[in-house]
């Protein structure tokens, strides 16, 4: 190729290889938040109904409930949870040991066999 063509740009799709997104929201956790929003709003409307006055209550409850699950979802399931998530793990404990081995079966028979062995070396010599 000559020098002209190395020094051109091509034109790259910035799209690609990008996720699907409505806005700052990623597409593939539609889905759950309406699904969360759905079960948030059973659980209050349906089983702590009539524990609220006000139907205000019951709907600011919902909002709370169903914010606190998206919230929930999103770092567990979302794009980088790696970061909130890797905090958690423990780091192992590395230590060094020697440890004999031990037969639970057959534990008599090695201390037999043992004697014997010393015994049968001692008088080969």
């Amino acid at each position: 190729m000559t020098e002209e063509g190395d020094k051109e740009f091509r034109p790259v799709n910035q799209i690609l290889g990008t996720q699907p997104s409505l806005g700052p929201i990623p597409a593939d956790q539609i889905i759950p938040w309406i699904v969360i929003a759905l079960v948030s709003y059973f659980i209050i409307n349906g089983f702590f109904g009539g524990l609220f006055a006000d139907e205000w209550q019951k709907w600011l409850w919902t909002v709370l409930i169903t914010a606190w699950g998206i919230a929930t979802w999103w770092i567990l399931t979302g794009g980088r949870s790696w970061r909130f998530l890797s905090k958690f793990i423990g780091v192992p404990t590395w230590t060094r040991g020697v440890a004999r081995y031990k037969s639970f079966l057959a534990f008599y028979y090695e201390r037999k066999n043992r004697k014997t062995k010393s015994r049968n070396q001692r008088s080969r010599r």
